[in-house]
């Protein structure tokens, strides 16, 4: 895992309210993550890999992260 800029905790709580803007900017900071987990090989003509981004793969994790937002516990609350 690389660097990545995590939400501060005025986004977070936010974003747990279900603010579009919150919920983008989390979106943004863990983009990286969700391209590297959503990264497959794929076999090319000539028998090499390739590594690519599956966009289906992509696509669900971010809908698992914005389904996972809201039940954040945030401390206090």
């Amino acid at each position: 895992m690389g660097t990545q800029n995590t939400p501060d905790i005025e986004t977070i709580r936010a974003a747990v309210a279900g603010e579009a803007w919150a919920l983008e900017k989390v979106l943004s900071c863990y983009d990286d993550e969700i391209n590297r987990l959503a990264t497959v090989k794929k076999r090319q003509p000539d028998g090499s890999t390739k590594a690519v981004v599956d966009e289906d793969m992509r696509q669900q994790l971010i809908l698992k992260l914005l389904e996972a937002i809201p039940q954040f516990p945030i401390e206090g609350e």
